[in-house]
């Protein structure tokens, strides 16, 4: 999630869609699995697409320390993890590069988290919208996964936003946050919005950033899964 690009740039209102952001790189995803034929009956298959929270940049051990690998931890034995993620994404990024390999995985849950990063190269909601529904909607009609989609949360005591327009950072997020809401009410019975925004102050603490000052520490990586694994876990996903 917090990548920091343009932050300043982000907090100016929304721009036209970005076209020179960095490609990210397939170099730092991470595959723990089986093959998925081989899964046993009622285990879970589970793909994380995202950026460089998935990655784990600021965690002490990224490769351990990310939130899609703290849920992994819970998954039943026999299941399968593949960590797609790649520091830098924007959504458009992850549908090219991440999305393909997730319906080849034939996951029964997704995560996405992706928002900050488009956020931050001034990328406005409804071209975000159209490239974040498009992997939603590619994964609904491809899989026949549940699709856990994070929300924005409230980042302006984030020390990286300490320069920025506050009031235009939070109308950036909020209309970020109602794309991320209308993805999910598109497919009620298949997508979860998980709710990262309300009672964020948590998320954004000194505490649990870490030292960069914009990416979550091990803390805030943690209270991160935790609402992930929530959500899965009241859509029935037999985390432990």
């Amino acid at each position: 999630m917090f990548l920091g690009l343009l932050v300043a740039s982000a907090c100016s209102g929304p721009a036209s869609r970005a076209t020179t952001a960095a490609p990210a790189t397939p170099t730092s995803s991470t595959v723990v699995r089986v093959s998925p034929t081989a899964a046993p009956a009622g285990t879970v298959r589970y793909v994380a697409i995202g950026a460089s929270d998935a990655v784990g940049v600021g965690a002490t051990d990224p490769a351990t320390g990310s939130w899609p690998a703290r849920v992994a931890k819970l998954l039943p034995p026999g299941s399968a993890f593949v960590n797609l993620g790649v520091s830098g994404s924007i959504a458009l990024q992850a549908r090219t590069a991440q999305l393909p390999g997730a319906i080849a995985q034939r996951p029964t849950v997704v995560s996405i988290w992706l928002a900050v990063n488009d956020m931050n190269a001034t990328i406005e909601p409804a071209s975000y919208a159209n490239d974040l529904g498009a992997i939603v909607d590619a994964l609904v009609s491809g899989t026949e996964a549940k699709i856990f989609l994070g929300n924005v949360p409230d980042v302006r005591p984030v020390p990286a936003y300490a320069e920025a327009d506050k009031e235009a950072l939070f109308r950036l997020i909020q209309a970020y946050n109602q794309v991320i809401a209308a993805i999910a009410a598109r497919h009620p019975t298949r997508v979860v919005a998980v709710d990262l925004f309300t009672g964020s102050a948590p998320l954004v603490s000194t505490i649990t950033v870490s030292s960069d000052g914009f990416h979550p520490s091990d803390a805030g990586y943690q209270l991160i899964a935790d609402r992930f694994a929530d959500a899965m876990r009241r859509s029935g996903v037999p985390l432990r």
